[in-house]
């Protein structure tokens, strides 16, 4: 019995230590990355936002930035903001739950909520209509502004999507626990921030690959702010939802009419592209597909200059994107960041894209 006894006095010692660290790690990880921009009241959440006013000069229409998984509204302002800067009134934002937003109650259901929480946004800052762009789990978020807000969608990019039903379903282990009601949170306030800080390094390249991580991408992105376990739960909950969602969001794509471009990489390690975007240039009336060689899962970082031109070819303008797709597949065809760590997706070959 005194074993028991001891053994029940080490774990609870062990928890409540990790706790500890949790609590400690979070706190440095705030002070580290404190907000940027305002706050909001916006549908029972707190969002925060950074908002660029429309130029005297601007060529472009308003754009809306929505960020993927594990983000924050930094990881597109940064590589996409000084590209576009004078050209457009911009908005990024922490998608509830992210970043610096809180999550709220209405956001807990799925992307059509978020989407609507956008949709305030919007209206709380004067912005009638806009180019809708998103990333990876926000092009899901895109998919649902542009079918249930259409009298506010100019037009809609995205890059490296997640918007289709994929073999099977399944997503990481450690998003599927985090969702079971007391282990999930216990999880969530023990093992993910220390075991999450070891594994970020190596899952980011993994992310990235086979292009290159650049310099100081975490720290100068506040990635890291994904690991406290508000924010961890509200983006496995995301994750782990996708799946049911998408199952009945995709029959509706057709319903979409805003012009869509759509920027995807054949070595994207993250998402099964070759469902998720090929799928959306086959629902979407009048979609382009632009398919970059050698190219992972991270448009907006590694090929801006080809993200400009696909914003500017959804408002209206005369763009030629295979050309400039061309022209990242020249500057990234020696990659090969990640060989032999991160491994290809393995796609369905009825789903294979033309090469």
């Amino acid at each position: 019995m005194n074993l028991i006894y001891a053994a029940f006095a080490f774990l609870l010692a062990l928890v409540l230590a990790l706790v500890g660290v949790t609590r400690v790690g979070s706190w440095l990880i705030e002070r580290r990355n404190p907000p940027v921009g305002a706050f909001a009241d916006i549908n029972g959440a707190r969002i925060h936002y950074v908002h660029f006013p429309a130029p005297a000069n601007a060529d472009l229409p308003p754009i809306v930035f929505i960020h993927g998984a594990s983000a924050n509204l930094k990881d597109q302002m940064l590589p996409l903001e000084p590209v576009l800067e004078g050209r457009a009134e911009m908005l990024f934002f922490d998608r509830p739950g992210f970043g610096w937003s809180g999550r709220g109650p209405a956001n807990n259901e799925n992307p059509s909520a978020q989407a609507a929480t956008i949709a305030a946004l919007m209206d709380h800052l004067g912005i009638k209509k806009a180019i809708i762009v998103g990333h990876s789990f926000g092009g899901v978020v895109t998919s649902a502004f542009g079918r249930e807000h259409a009298d506010k969608t100019l037009g809609l990019v995205f890059l490296a999507p997640a918007t289709h039903p994929w073999p099977g379903g399944a997503t990481s282990w450690y998003y599927d626990l985090t969702t079971v009601p007391v282990i999930g949170r216990l999880f969530s306030e023990t093992l993910t921030y220390p075991a999450g800080t070891l594994q970020m390094a190596d899952a980011t390249t993994c992310v990235f690959s086979p292009n290159k991580v650049p310099d100081n991408y975490l720290a100068a992105a506040s990635i890291p702010l994904v690991l406290r376990p508000s924010a961890f739960r509200a983006n496995a909950r995301d994750v782990a939802g996708l799946y049911r969602y998408a199952l009945d969001a995709a029959p509706h794509y057709n319903e979409i009419k805003a012009p869509t471009v759509v920027v995807s990489g054949d070595r994207d390690k993250v998402v099964y592209a070759r469902i998720h975007s090929v799928g959306l240039a086959r629902d979407i009336a009048g979609a382009e597909l632009i398919w970059v060689h050698n190219l992972g899962h991270k448009p907006d970082w590694i090929a801006p200059d080809l993200v400009v031109g696909a914003i500017e070819k959804v408002a209206g303008m005369d763009v030629d994107l295979e050309a400039l797709a061309r022209t990242v597949e020249t500057r990234i065809a020696s990659d090969a960041y990640g060989a032999g760590k991160c491994a290809d997706i393995k796609e369905p070959q009825a789903e294979l894209a033309p090469t």
